[in-house]
């Protein structure tokens, strides 16, 4: 961990966000285009860091703004609404980097955010790199200029080094990636183009001489250049940088991966990276370090969006924000009261900028109340129903205490965001589709009626699926899908236009295809609800105190021979070939006995309880841990996949089995057909709700779910042939 220099360290900001691109034209005829994501994560970050005990002393923001539509003339070029001394041009990214680091302290603490398209570029600097180097980089809003540049891996880790150098603590926030691709639909968008732009570009550079760079390049990369002299692989914007003393970098995606933007509150878009850093950060447990943090985003990430991987690199193990920052309990103000019969409805300073969004619950607390550990002490359970960006109406569903009164000043501790239960579906018919596409996706939307589980997009909102047809017109096509060439077939694709493989596919000549689609849809909503299953209350017991690892792999197992697992090459993405063994330890570091039972979650859609087999769960006594072999596998026809180890830790009693699903290719069966009953207990309730035909409803269930005395923790584990 870093040595304190600064006993009281003031915070810094440098938040970046580009949503315009002035008109570009790269050497392949691309071009960088415009975002919607962008500056809004500026803007949520700015909110989120100006709340804090702490706040920011000095804040440097550079952001370049869509325009208004409707103010635009015919024929004019869209430019941002910001003036030009705020814009994040290459000149003024610089400059912004220097003045941050001539006004910061030694042991002060730097937070700097990027969010807009990352680029890869010729190199300018085949000295250091070679001649057939690549450059990766920030990509400015003025790219597209006669003095447009990027801002080049080699300036930037520069100027990181010269804070790193005067004792500064870095956090380093890059939303976007080098890798791009077309995205089917209009719900999400990619920060990145999948090409590397041959345009000449100016030689100078305004961070420091090209002796200086080389210099620092070459320190900070050795191993590097001891194996290729002084060329580095262009890979992602994850690999931009080095490793350096003193910073921790956070980036969106790893080599090859999307960075993907999109509308999580179904309107307005968001990086995945930002949505998921945020809504973390507004939920945080005591002693909170950076890996601890990138460990949630990375489930978050990966249960939205399977092709982006976030990355962390560096002080892992330092305290988020820094070695002396001691994250305290979130909690938010009520500043109004609004008594209207028997409804009661508060207004907190809190909304979408702390990543809240409707339907989750606040427990409240009177006014005065620093403790939240006593969960007898709760006035009240709200719900949110009006979000606004900074603030939010919530009505009570549930006075705890009724000799209690809900006070102007009192204080609310996020309990639970329910988990999303209901998806959307997008059907991909236009006034140029054929007759027959339109009649059978027609069809889709008739099959829908009734279904709790998936709806139909609204205007304005965000799918979660999409449906399509397909005409089969190869034979490698028709091996995939089990069907004949030139066979026509239902397609769902998931939010970034990746399709999900129905084996056998359903032909839209066939009787019932469409209400069989409808049904792998449900199913569809029902993995990921439980992939996103997750407890976010603030106050449980059990937060950080049921810790899971995966020690390593090896080709074969013997209980009774010494275990030596060989470690992973990278143990944030562990990677088995099938037929491997990989060890799952769980230790319970709380202080009474607690149940565990491990779900695994794979890649044909099937979510079943691997441990224990015959029994609901185990029982693990403080400081106790549990070793689990498990011996990995892909589905039949598949090259590669992925499983997903989601433990379940509770200090009471709880049937996980509700939550278990066949593949994709299997209806689901009944709890009755697999032998399960209620349980009765509130946490048994709410998991039997996963297994039902209908997803619950706030009426039904005024309190989310009962949130207080479980965890769960979840691992993801790659295999290949």
């Amino acid at each position: 961990m870093t040595e304190e220099i600064n006993s009281n360290p003031n915070l810094y900001a440098l938040l970046i966000g580009i949503d315009c691109y002035l008109p570009n034209r790269l050497s392949d005829g691309t071009s960088y285009r415009s975002l919607g994501g962008s500056v809004r994560d500026i803007n949520h970050v700015e909110e989120f860091l100006s709340r804090q005990p702490q706040k920011p002393t000095k804040i440097f923001k550079l952001t370049a703004s869509n325009p208004d539509p409707d103010t635009l003339e015919i024929g004019e070029v869209p430019k941002p609404k910001e003036p030009e001394s705020q814009l994040p041009t290459y000149k003024n990214i610089v400059a912004q980097f220097g003045y941050l680091t001539e006004t910061a302290a030694p042991g002060d603490l730097v937070y700097i955010q990027y969010s807009g398209h990352g680029g890869r570029t010729t190199t300018n600097y085949p000295q250091i790199k070679g001649k057939n180097g690549i450059d990766e980089a920030l990509v400015p809003t003025d790219i597209g200029t006669e003095e447009g540049q990027y801002l080049r891996d080699l300036e930037l880790a520069t100027l990181l080094k010269k804070m790193a150098d005067k004792g500064l603590l870095v956090t380093v926030v890059l939303d976007c990636c080098h890798s791009g691709g077309a995205v089917r639909g209009e719900d999400a968008d990619i920060r990145g183009l999948d090409t590397i732009d041959k345009t000449p570009r100016p030689i100078s550079n305004l961070v420091a001489s090209a002796d200086e760079l080389a210099e620092n390049w070459l320190f900070l990369t050795p191993e590097e250049a001891e194996e290729s002299g002084v060329t580095r692989k262009a890979t992602a914007v994850a690999s931009m940088l080095p490793s350096v003393k003193g910073y921790v970098l956070l980036a969106a995606c790893r080599p090859s991966e999307l960075a993907y933007e999109y509308a999580f509150d179904g309107k307005k878009r968001n990086g995945a990276l930002t949505y998921w850093l945020l809504d973390t950060l507004n939920q945080p447990m005591p002693g909170m370090t950076y890996k601890m943090l990138h460990d949630r985003i990375n489930a978050k990430i990966k249960t939205l969006f399977p092709q982006q991987t976030p990355m962390l690199m560096g002080e892992d193990k330092r305290l988020v924000f820094g070695s002396k920052y001691v994250q305290t309990e979130y909690a938010v103000n009520v500043m109004q009261v609004k008594v209207e019969g028997n409804t009661t409805r508060v207004k907190f300073d809190a909304g979408q900028a702390q990543g809240l969004r409707k339907g989750a619950t606040f427990a409240i607390y009177p006014r005065g109340l620093t403790s939240f550990s006593e969960v007898e002490q709760r006035v009240a359970v709200a719900e949110i129903t009006e979000l606004e960006a900074s603030y939010s109406w919530a009505e009570a569903t549930k006075i705890l205490n009724p000799e209690s009164v809900i006070e102007q000043g009192a204080q609310a501790v996020l309990t639970s965001a329910p988990v999303k239960l209901v998806r959307k579906v997008r059907l991909l018919k236009d006034n140029n589709s054929s007759q027959k596409k339109n009649a059978a996706l027609q069809a889709v939307e008739v099959a829908l009626t009734g279904n709790g589980w998936v709806e139909l997009v609204g205007k304005d909102e965000a799918a979660d699926y999409q449906v399509d047809i397909k005409k089969i017109s190869s034979k490698a096509e028709a091996e995939t899908y089990q069907v004949a060439v030139n066979e026509i077939i239902y397609e769902i694709y998931d939010r970034t236009g990746a399709s999900i493989v129905l084996r056998p596919a359903f032909k839209i000549s066939e009787n019932n295809s469409a209400e069989t689609v409808v049904k792998r849809l449900v199913h569809l909503a029902k993995y990921q609800a439980i992939q996103e299953l997750d407890n976010h209350d603030a106050s449980s017991p059990l937060r950080g105190k049921v810790v899971v690892e995966l020690l390593g792999k090896q080709e074969d197992y013997d209980p009774v021979d010494e275990l030596k697992p060989e470690p992973f090459a990278d143990l944030n993405h562990p990677e088995v070939k099938a037929g491997e063994y990989v060890f799952l330890k769980i230790r319970n570091n709380y202080s009474s006995v607690v149940n565990v039972a491990v779900l695994d979650l794979q890649s044909d859609w099937a979510i079943d309880q691997m441990y224990p087999k015959t029994s609901q769960f185990v029982s693990l006594d403080p400081e106790q841990e549990e070793l689990i072999p498990v011996n990995m596998s892909l589905p039949e026809g598949e090259e590669e996949g992925k499983d997903i180890f989601k433990v379940f830790a509770t200090i009471g009693t709880a049937n996980f089995r509700w939550l278990e699903l066949p593949s994709l290719d299997k209806p689901i069966l009944s709890p009755q057909a697999k032998g399960i009953s209620r349980s009765g207990d509130p946490l048994g309730e709410f998991l039997m709700t996963f297994a039902a035909e209908q997803p619950i409803t706030r009426k039904a269930n005024p309190v989310a779910f009962p949130s207080h005395d479980w965890t769960t923790v979840q691992v993801e584990v790659a295999v290949k042939t």
